[in-house]
């Protein structure tokens, strides 16, 4: 993934409209309207070089980047116990809560939901948001006889108890940090990083995983953080062509290895946004594997509005800022409040300015 930005550039058309503002001064007064903006008139001695026409539409600041179509961000599952691989959980098959990712000496590690990781052992006695996030899963899997609440009792531990026989396990009523992996939801198994034989310790890493929707992730740099916005519309275009709706799902901030100089020493870390999209229509994406796909964030809209090209702003001797309208062979420069700059286009508003006007672009 590059993560390289293709932008509309309107910074650049702001900053090069502000130049021509500057040099508008003088066409003002050459034209003769050193009066109030409201509506001297004055013949013009030529054709103006250019013209555009005041248009109503809806103006949109949006930049596009390049984004990825998988499976969203690749999670690690690594062993805090030692001994042998007797099991692994197919790639590409899905885990659901309660279900083994893999086996230590043919004892099961499962899957549980939530966003808290094991780090410690659960028995009675215990109390916090992890004894908590373990009994909601527990009674999702169906035991019972406990209330699920931050306390870990001797009733949590005897529905652990029915819980580790059914599993085959000892029922020693305590959940070992090694015994079970959390992940927000139902995962698909992307590889192996061990094998069925392999001895493993803890910290090391027996597979990876992801979500199993089909989504789109795109890396910003963290100067383009203000287009990652949770829950905001983006849109997507898919490697045919066509363009679906999307919702930004997930916001994160990534950490990633420098590239190698010609030394072979790592560089300085890198930090990016990582946004992952989530399309309208997930059906869309159906008969696409790892494939690029281009997401236009949009971060501010303005909806029928009058619009002229940044070019044809003039600043005026008064402050502020006008359009120079041309009407047959006469013109006048009517005073507008700038809003939106978008596309090399800008938003204007005033008593004067109506949709449909010609005015003139100087060059």
């Amino acid at each position: 993934m590059t993560g390289s930005i293709r932008r509309s550039r309107w910074r650049a058309a702001v900053t090069g409209g502000i130049v021509l503002l500057v040099a508008a001064v003088g066409v003002v007064a050459a034209v003769g309207f050193g009066g109030g903006a409201g509506g001297d008139r004055a013949r013009a001695g030529s054709a103006p070089p250019a013209t555009a026409t005041v248009t109503r539409q809806t103006l949109a600041d949006s930049e596009t980047a390049d984004g990825e179509l998988g499976y969203g961000t690749t999670r690690t599952a690594t062993s805090k116990l030692s001994g042998t691989v007797t099991a692994l959980a197919a790639t590409g098959s899905t885990v659901r809560r309660g279900k083994a990712l893999y086996l230590i000496d043919n004892e099961e590690v499962v899957l549980l939901y939530g966003g808290l990781p094991a780090y410690r052992a659960l028995a009675p006695g215990v109390e916090g948001a992890d004894v908590a996030q373990f009994e909601r899963n527990l009674a999702a899997l169906g035991y019972t006889g406990f209330t699920v609440d931050d306390e870990y009792t001797g009733s949590t531990a005897d529905a652990v108890r029915d819980w580790q026989e059914d599993l085959g396990l000892a029922e020693t009523g305590r959940v070992e940090p090694g015994r079970v992996v959390y992940a927000d939801r139902e995962v698909r198994v992307e590889s192996h990083q061990v094998d069925v034989g392999d001895l493993t310790q803890p910290g090391q890493a027996v597979l990876t995983y992801t979500g199993t929707s089909r989504v789109v992730t795109v890396e910003l740099d963290v100067d383009d953080q203000r287009l990652a916005k949770q829950d905001a519309k983006v849109t997507v275009r898919l490697p045919d062509g066509k363009e679906v709706a999307g919702t930004i799902s997930t916001v994160e901030t990534i950490v990633q290895a420098g590239a190698a100089g010609a030394d072979g020493q790592s560089g300085d870390p890198e930090t990016k946004i990582q946004v992952t999209v989530a399309v309208t229509d997930p059906k869309a994406l159906t008969g696409f594997d790892q494939a690029s796909a281009y997401v236009t964030f949009t971060v501010a809209e303005r909806r029928d509005v009058l619009t002229v090209p940044v070019a044809a702003l003039l600043a005026l001797a008064e402050g502020g800022y006008g359009v120079q309208v041309a009407e047959g062979d006469a013109s006048r420069v009517v005073a507008v409040i700038t809003g939106l700059f978008a596309d090399g286009r800008v938003e204007v508003t005033g008593t004067a300015i109506t949709e449909g006007m010609t005015v003139v672009v100087p060059t």
